[in-house]
């Protein structure tokens, strides 16, 4: 693989994560819809699950070929920008759910 399709692997995930969420809170937001809430809470665990295997995955490439694995570490690092917005989206959604 070439450098930029393993940086845009690393950009694809995060925005469709990215997007996805924002979808999910802001849906629920505007329309008070169960279902968006429902949604963000199996985007929490379909998306860990697919980030998850993405890292390893290109943990394994960048191991298995050493010339590519600055650019496997530059997308695992995009990836890891999810983190502390899910972990933000989470508390706003489960505070939005207690009142």
């Amino acid at each position: 693989m070439k450098d930029h399709e393993i940086i845009n692997i690393g950009k694809y995930i995060f925005g469709l994560c990215f997007v996805l969420g924002n979808i999910c809170l802001f849906g629920y937001l505007i329309t008070r819809n169960e279902d968006f809430a429902i949604g963000g809470y199996m985007l929490l665990i379909f998306g860990t699950i697919l980030n998850i295997l993405i890292v390893i995955g290109l943990l394994i490439y960048g191991l298995i070929h050493q010339s590519k694995l600055k650019i496997c570490l530059k997308a695992i690092g995009i990836l890891t920008i999810n983190i502390p917005i899910a972990i933000l989206y989470t508390f706003i959604g489960l505070s939005l759910n207690d009142l």
